[in-house]
Parts: structure tokens; sequence; C-alpha cells
């Protein structure tokens, strides 16, 4: 049968849904700081914030040294999973055209390998910071990298998921790679789900239509495969119609004591109806904060709404993905999800530079992530939502005093609990390092790669450019080497996307 041989396809988008239930990251790693810059480490309560630490401690690790920073050494941001830039980059690359530069975002580049992190044990986060020279003077990189718990551990006490699958049928949708990758992903993971995880279908072109109300999967399987079956693309792209529906169907089905989310599948090519995210966001604001329902996007499709999944799933306390036919089972299968959950609540991480070390620093990316410094500790204001199995890494150029040592930079991350919303923290700090970039290890390599090679996608100007950045062709053979070390695909594929780019520019 048809159904039968779409649920064995192997490019499983929708497992988005599980990648979105735990956030697939770039999965587990090795040891922390092995070889990866000098002297970065795990300790808590080193942050210097204006305010003393108000969260949760671990009492196993000692405290910190305390340095009290000046305001403008401070860099707040709300973490973000997201990759989706990344993918659709190397899609349109391999089409032969360069990626539009406002869609280029640097930390979604790097959170798209795997990282070598240590992980906690529980809930929450270890913290690594560490560090490497460019080629420039006086210039380094320094790495700020965040780890959940592996997405195996605790599987079977995961509780279970409340998914609302809203299903763009457009006639964009009918491209293949679209809304037949979405049937086949959703029949794929129909099977993988547990009797007690339920779903709910809702589709939408030019109105939107509540396919299916959320319906358990023991005993309903065939109902769930033959709504799935029946998908066929219509007419105009009503996305504010679909996601608004889907939400008033996700609180219909609302579960206590369950992962409850969206999964938005399209191509984000809004044309009918309302299109401003800002206006979408509020119609479902009070589902997103009463109820903690959480938006996850999935892009398919060569022409893609970039702008408008994104600025979705960052309001809508969610992240996105970009999957065309090539690498779903790299994102998907490879890093199926083993549980259905949530580690952290609004997390966010600031990190604090020595003045007397450091001359001046700059964020790599997370340019609509940033948050106010002040606004670190208030609970209030909205951070990143992250499961297990994610890393969150990023990047800042700093340029240190000359001759400067000591204590360089202290990293903290702040999270609610996701059941009982008490706050914790952890921190790590920093301190000067000669190592150079060359001779950092091969994870923190790859890092500098992906953020260099989204800086020259982005065409940045010669006197903003991220330091010590080398050219297309030294890129591609150091992605090369990359790749031949840590015998990882994913890095062979961005050594093809840059030397992709390279051919485009000359």
């Amino acid at each position: 049968m048809e159904r039968q041989r779409t649920r064995q396809v192997m490019l499983t988008l929708a497992l988005a849904g599980g990648l979105l239930l735990t956030g697939c990251g770039a999965g587990d790693g090795g040891s922390k700081n092995s070889a990866d810059g000098a002297r970065g480490g795990s300790y808590d309560s080193g942050f210097p914030a204006p305010d003393q630490p108000q969260g949760e401690q671990d009492p196993d690790e000692s405290r910190g040294d305390y340095v009290t920073p000046s305001p403008d050494y401070l860099s707040t941001f709300a973490l973000d999973v997201d990759t989706a830039s990344y993918g659709y980059a190397r899609r349109t690359l391999a089409e032969g055209r360069r990626p539009d530069p406002s869609t280029i975002r640097p930390e979604e580049f790097v959170n798209s390998f795997r990282q070598d992190y240590d992980r906690p044990d529980g809930n929450g986060f270890t913290v690594t910071v560490d560090g490497a020279r460019t080629s420039k003077d006086d210039w380094s990189l320094v790495r700020v990298g965040l780890a959940t718990r592996s997405a195996g551990e605790n599987a079977d006490e995961r509780p279970p998921a409340a998914l609302t699958f809203v299903i763009d049928i457009s006639g964009s949708m009918s491209e293949p790679g679209r809304l037949d990758l979405a049937q086949r992903s959703l029949d794929t993971m129909t099977e993988r789900l547990r009797d007690d995880d339920s779903v709910a279908l809702v589709t939408f072109s030019d109105r939107a239509r509540k396919v299916l109300p959320m319906t358990r999967l023991g005993g309903h399987r065939d109902r769930i495969h033959e709504a799935i079956d029946g998908l066929e693309p219509t007419y105009s792209t009503n996305l504010g119609a679909g996601v608004e529906t889907g939400y008033k169907t996700a609180v219909e089905g609302l579960r206590k004591g369950a992962t409850n989310r969206v999964v938005l599948i399209s191509d984000a090519l809004a044309n009918d109806g309302e299109t401003d995210p800002d206006a979408i966001l509020e119609r479902i604001d009070t589902a997103r904060r009463e109820h903690g329902i959480t938006l996850f996007g999935v892009g398919v499709g060569s022409d893609y709404g970039d702008a408008l999944m994104e600025r979705l799933a960052d309001k809508g306390d969610g992240h996105t993905v970009y999957v065309s036919g090539d690498d779903a089972e790299k994102v998907f299968c490879e890093q199926l999800p083993q549980n259905i959950d949530l580690t952290a609540r609004d997390a966010k991480a600031q990190v604090a530079f020595d003045p007397e070390t450091v001359a001046s620093f700059r964020l790599v990316g997370y340019d609509d992530r940033r948050v106010a410094d002040d606004d670190f500790r208030d609970d209030r204001v909205d951070g990143g939502e992250v499961g297990p199995g994610h890393t969150v890494t990023a990047l800042y150029a700093v340029r240190t005093r000359p001759g400067a040592d000591g204590h360089l930079a202290t990293a903290t991350v702040r999270w609610q609990d996701p059941r009982t919303r008490a706050p914790h923290e952890k921190s790590a700090g920093l301190e000067t390092f000669d190592d150079s970039l060359r001779d950092a290890g091969p994870r923190f390599q790859v890092d500098a790669v992906a953020a260099y090679f989204a800086d020259a996608l982005r065409d940045t100007a010669t006197d903003n450019r991220l330091p010590g950045r080398p050219s297309m062709s030294e890129l591609a053979d150091w992605a090369d080497e990359l790749g031949d070390r840590t015998e990882d695909n994913a890095v062979r594929r961005l050594a093809d996307s840059i030397r992709q780019a390279r051919h485009l520019a000359d």
C-alpha cells in the first residue's frame, strides 16, 4: 500500500516533531575544554552582575572570583537553537544561487554542528568558556558553550506529547519536497510516537480547517494516517489563519502535564489574510503565555519565507529548522529524539568581560535575540526554551589589551525550571590565553569556520569583518581538513557549500 511505503521513507521532516520536542541539538560531545583554548572552567556564582545571583546555585561547585564590571562590558542574549538559516543557505547554494544576506544568521550556522561540551546529569546546563587567538593582532575568538543533558536520559520518564500540526496546503506546497515530504514524515512519526501521545491536525490555504482534533495515538493510528494521506495542495497561503486555528485547536486539546506544542510546516510564503508576524503573534499571545504552548517552525521549499518563520518562532517561544530531502535523514533520523521534554524555559546568557584585560568585544550573531543587560534576572522577560540534547554556542570577537594577563570573562546562564518555574544559574570563567585558532580543538575550529563562512556570505564591509577571516578558498581547505580530522560528514558538507559560494563569487 502507498501508506505503508511512505512510512518506510526515512526523510523525516516531521521528526521535527521530535526535534522540536527535544530540540535535537548537535549531538553529544566529548570533554569540556579538551585542547580548545586555555584555562576555561566551570564554577558557580562567578558572574559579576550588578546584583547578586538570585537563582539556585549548584552547591557542588566552588565560587569563582568576583569582578565588578563596567556596564559597557556586559553582553546579554536569549538562548537560540535555530538552525534554519544554515540549512536554507546550503540549499540555495546547491541550486547555484547566493543566499540573500538578510537570511544569514551566523549563530545558526555555528549551532548546526556537533559540539564537544560536557553535559549535566539532570535538567539545566553545563557552561564552557574557551578561546583562541586569530591571525589578527590582539584579536581572539571566545566561545561560550551551553549544553543540556543527553536526549536519551530519562526517556522513560518523559511526559506525554500533545502536538498540533499546522500544515500548509497552499498551491506553492505542490512543489516536490514540500507537502509530499511533510506527509511522508508525518506518517513515519505517527508510528514512532507513544500510545499515550496525542496529535491534532490543522491545514490552511486561503482559509484554515481543523482536520483532526487532539487524538490519542493508542488505537487511533489508522485514523491519523488517513487524515495525513488525504492532504492535497489547493489555493493561496493564509498563514495567519493557520497559526490562529492551530493554537485554538491546541488549547482545546490541552493536556496538563504534557508537552503542548504547535508544529508549523510551511514554506512561509504568506500571501493572503494577515501576513504581519506581530499581528499574528498578538492573536496567539494568550495561548503562549497562559498555557505554555510553544511554536516550532519547520521550513521547506526552494523558495522560503525565512524572515516570517524566524519571527514567529522567536516570539512564539520556539525555534526553527529548514529541511530539504537531501538532509532530512541526517537532521532527524540520525538524531532521532528519545524523549519529549523541556529542560529549561526562558533561558538567557550574560557574559561579563573584564575591562582590565579586554579592550573591546562583539557578539557574533544573535542580532534579534539581544536582551537588555538589566533584564537578565528579570524572569518576566522572555528568553529561549531549550530541550534535552541541545547545545548552544555563542562566539565573541574579543580584542585584548596589550600584555593582558589574568581574568578575561565570566559567562552565566539563567533559566527557569520548566515545571516549577524556579530560577537557576550556572557560571564559568576564562583566563587569558596564548593558543592560536589553528591549535585549538577541532570542534572549536569548526565553529570558527562556520562563523567566518556566515560572515563572508553577509558580504560584511572590510572594517566590520570578523577578525582574522580567511578567503573562501582558505576556508574550504580548512573545512576539508576538519572534515577528515573529525570524520564528520556534516563538516565535509560545509566544505562543499563554501566551495559552491566561492565559485558563485568568481
